[in-house]
């Protein structure tokens, strides 16, 4: 499972980053949650590998769901963030402007569909 967290937030880390960013707050705490769940679960997986956990008095399977879950309402928060940040894809960028630049590009766009999911 650690694994897999891993893998997938440092993919949503890497798209987000790639990305051209028209919303900088909405886009920086998904990029805040996707690096900092990677760091911690980093930590996390560190804990057990090393053998620190038989050391530490803590219930594990609490610890363990409280992470996921944790992690879950943040990582769902981020893709919610993210997901609005796509649909704006079809407004121009200036409201004023007489010429039609879109918030993101197609390319953005593209990846920013990836980031979502």
């Amino acid at each position: 499972v650690f694994l897999s967290l891993q893998l997938f937030g440092t993919i949503v880390w890497i798209l987000v980053a790639s990305t051209h960013v028209p919303l900088p707050l909405l886009q920086g705490w998904v990029m805040f949650v996707a690096v900092t769940a990677w760091f911690l679960s980093i930590v996390f997986l560190c804990v057990f590998l090393f053998g620190y956990a038989n050391r530490i008095a803590v219930n594990w399977n609490q610890a363990d769901f409280l992470f996921h879950g944790t992690t879950f309402v943040f990582y769902f928060g981020a893709f919610l963030l993210q997901a609005a940040t796509t649909s704006l894809h079809h407004f121009p960028r200036k409201f004023n402007s007489t010429t039609q630049e879109k918030i993101l590009g197609d390319h953005e766009y593209n990846i920013s569909i990836a980031a979502s999911v």
